[in-house]
């Protein structure tokens, strides 16, 4: 704090500089800011209401929440509403809590990969089953499209995909 504010007092004189003195100081400032975790990050995006009330319904706020680190392929209010009719109130009900848990860790990798890190093959899940990611043409998780990448968190990093993922052992029908 005390160097920011020798910057922006001798940035104070009138030879022109001021304003990018003190738009360095400013950009300082925001590199240090800490981001929240994982669901504080998802709490805070419109976008990921939907996957926010998800994640409070299987019970996975605290998990999400932890050391970390983790990559979230997270799907926006959006791909959740693309779901068939009903689907999404049926796997919000208490009683398929336990479904809606492992298909949301479908959607979790036990690593921090940012976008420069990813590869084409299969991906193991905090699920437990593996999905498969391809390169060419721009990065698809399964058949769901990344749309955005290097959302910081501290405990992880998000990637906006635009579907919801489930695992190929998850009848969705039978609910």
């Amino acid at each position: 704090i005390a160097a920011a504010s020798v910057l922006l007092l001798s940035a104070c004189g009138s030879d022109g500089s001021t304003s990018d003195t003190t738009v360095a100081a400013a950009d300082e400032t925001e590199m240090t800011t800490e981001v929240g975790t994982i669901v504080e990050v998802a709490q805070g995006n419109a976008d990921f209401s939907t996957l926010v009330a998800a994640i409070t319904a299987a019970g996975l706020g605290d998990a999400l929440s932890g050391e970390g680190p983790f990559t979230v392929f997270a799907p926006t209010n959006a791909a959740f509403e693309a779901l068939p009719a009903g689907l999404l109130e049926k796997l919000l009900l208490p009683e398929n809590k336990e479904v809606l848990a492992q298909i949301l860790k479908y959607h979790v990798v036990a690593a921090k990969v940012m976008a420069a890190d990813v590869a084409a093959g299969d991906v193991e899940t905090l699920e437990g089953s593996t999905f498969t990611i391809a390169t060419e043409g721009g990065v698809m998780v399964n058949t769901a499209n990344v749309t955005a990448t290097d959302v910081a968190a501290s405990n992880g990093v998000i990637h906006v995909i635009d579907a919801v993922l489930v695992p190929a052992s998850i009848d969705v029908s039978s609910l």
